[in-house]
């Protein structure tokens, strides 16, 4: 079975409700199947990233390139992307109040003091905040 197959099959798989798109739930779903764990943010904010008509769905060439996770270069790229979604006023931080307000955006609501825990689970230098590499190292 060559690669195009696989990714074929293994999308129509994870399409549950057969749309043609990869919600981030179905996705979440995805990843739990082969042994993996993404919170339903952490979903949303791929397929923000990787959704490359807008729709908040991955099509099939989107979910190929979740798959094939492109290069390390683009990685980083797509992590710098989305830490710029998350953090507030260029402040090069993610804060509490920043994490809450893209956390809402997503649909997920969360208090500020349940964000200050989540970021405590990362914050490696104690300040408070997520830097870039505290945030990669989150993501990855």
């Amino acid at each position: 079975m060559d690669k195009l197959t696989q990714y074929t099959s293994m999308f129509n798989h994870f399409d549950g409700n057969a749309d043609g798109k990869i919600s981030p739930s179905e996705l979440q779903q995805c990843v739990q199947a082969v042994g993996g764990e993404l919170r339903l943010a952490e979903a949303e904010a791929v397929v923000e990233l990787l959704d490359s008509d807008g729709d908040g769905f991955l099509d099939f060439d989107d979910f190929v390139r979740f798959i094939e996770g492109g290069g390390e270069e683009e990685k980083v790229n797509d992590l710098k992307e989305a830490f710029k979604m998350y953090e507030m006023d260029g402040s090069g931080c993610i804060t509490p109040k920043s994490l809450k307000r893209m956390l809402s955006r997503l649909g997920e609501s969360k208090s500020v003091d349940q964000c200050t825990l989540m970021i405590a689970q990362f914050d490696l230098n104690g300040d408070g905040v997520l830097n870039f590499d505290e945030f990669r190292t989150m993501m990855l």
